[in-house]
């Protein structure tokens, strides 16, 4: 849906927080929880649907006559996708995922055929007037390559030919259709790239000379016009969760992104747990025990904590992390776990929610990006007290934006 009737900002909730992989159990969470979000939020107007579509549910809307049967479905409700999220390739609910989630990256050819697959969709789906960006890891997970600096080159030189071999793909739907699709790199904390820095260093040191020289030799175009095509068609995906794990302010990454020549491509909502750390230590158990319930078996949740000195220290998940905080020299943890946007305070804890208010700010003066995706995707393994009905939860999260942005 467009956040104003007369704005270009497009809000969406990614379905990714629905349990799901096949087609049709994606297509029967559409049906049940869409059109009752839609009948609430925007009953006259159309409405977006960010999609998340594991591997086997992008081969399975691929068969037959499904995928324009879903295109009908689409124009007989007044929906539209614009977005989708290629982050997981497979199971994401119900099972553990830890750091599968990065499995396969960006440097095998499996990743290429479901981006693939998922870019054929979306060139389909894709209203006229509108781009289009596909989410994807931030090329692998860096524990996997570890201190082997051999190792870390061949994942980066992989993944510059696999994701330059997708823009191919899409400069071929873009030069047929007129319509621009992107790959967008969600950095996240021990991500291969994780931080504005890392970004900027992945393109300019990696994806423009090696991307560039396979693009420029597969279409036989200049150097120079293959990097800006692959600037255009590679863009990162900024998750307002992420960065503030890193403790970034989004100020400064819209700004060194923007100097580096680089694109967002779409926004996701979504805010982290953040705790101060006193001194005392009594009131570090508190903090514990009142963390303890987040450290759960599904998903990573990396946590990063920042000292007096402003240098920060990475633990790769809060279960590994809660057994140091009373010792910790830290004066502040931040953890990723993507908590209801609409909360603020957890009573000893806190989330990053004032880094979604400032981002949703900045868009109107900055005009970076047009895509917005709220996910928050725990739903399923939140503390007990902290779920409520799931239909109702997605839409106080649509209102709290909605109002949010009016507030800016």
């Amino acid at each position: 849906m467009k956040i104003t009737k007369d704005s270009n900002f497009h809000l969406t909730y990614c379905s990714n927080i629905h349990p799901g992989e096949s087609w049709l159990e994606v297509f029967a969470n559409l049906e049940k929880y869409v059109l009752n979000l839609k009948s609430r939020l925007s009953p006259t107007e159309p409405f977006g649907i960010g999609l998340r579509l594991a591997d086997i549910a992008t081969k399975e809307l691929l068969e037959s006559n499904n995928l324009a049967q879903f295109q009908a479905w689409l124009t007989q409700h007044n929906l539209y996708v614009f977005t989708l999220n290629g982050f997981p390739y497979g199971g994401f609910h119900r099972q553990v995922v830890k750091d599968q989630v990065y499995a396969p990256d960006w440097s095998t050819q499996e990743r290429v055929n479901y981006t693939l697959k998922l870019t054929q969709i979306l060139a389909t789906l894709l209203p006229e007037g509108l781009d289009g960006g596909i989410s994807t890891l931030p090329l692998s997970y860096k524990p996997w390559s570890g201190e082997d600096q051999a190792t870390f080159e061949t994942v980066m030189k992989k993944s510059c030919f696999n994701i330059a071999s997708v823009v191919a793909e899409m400069i071929h739907i873009c030069e047929k259709t007129g319509k621009i699709l992107h790959i967008d790199l969600e950095p996240e904390p021990d991500g291969l790239i994780e931080n504005t820095s890392e970004v900027i260093d992945f393109y300019h040191n990696w994806l423009l000379p090696i991307g560039g020289n396979y693009l420029s030799k597969k279409l036989n175009i200049e150097q120079s016009l293959a990097e800006t095509k692959l600037l255009e068609h590679v863009r990162v995906c900024y998750d307002t969760c992420h960065f503030s794990v890193e403790y970034e302010q989004p100020q400064s990454v819209f700004g060194r992104l923007q100097s580096a020549g680089i694109k967002i491509g779409k926004i996701q909502i979504s805010a982290a747990i953040k705790v101060k750390i006193p001194a005392e230590v009594e009131k570090r158990s508190l903090i514990v025990e009142r963390l303890r319930p987040f450290a759960e078996s599904t998903y990573l949740h990396q946590v990063i904590e920042r000292r007096s000195d402003d240098t920060l220290s990475h633990y790769p998940d809060l279960i590994t992390a809660l057994p140091n905080l009373e010792k910790s020299l830290a004066e502040e943890w931040r953890t990723h776990f993507h908590v209801p946007i609409f909360i603020h305070d957890y009573q000893i804890l806190q989330s990053t929610q004032d880094d979604i208010a400032t981002v949703l700010h900045l868009l109107q003066t900055n005009n970076a990006c047009q895509h917005l995706e709220i996910e928050t995707y725990t739903w399923d393994v939140l503390p007990s007290e902290m779920k409520i009905d799931l239909l109702t939860s997605i839409q106080r999260e649509y209102e709290w934006v909605l109002k949010e942005f009016a507030a800016n």
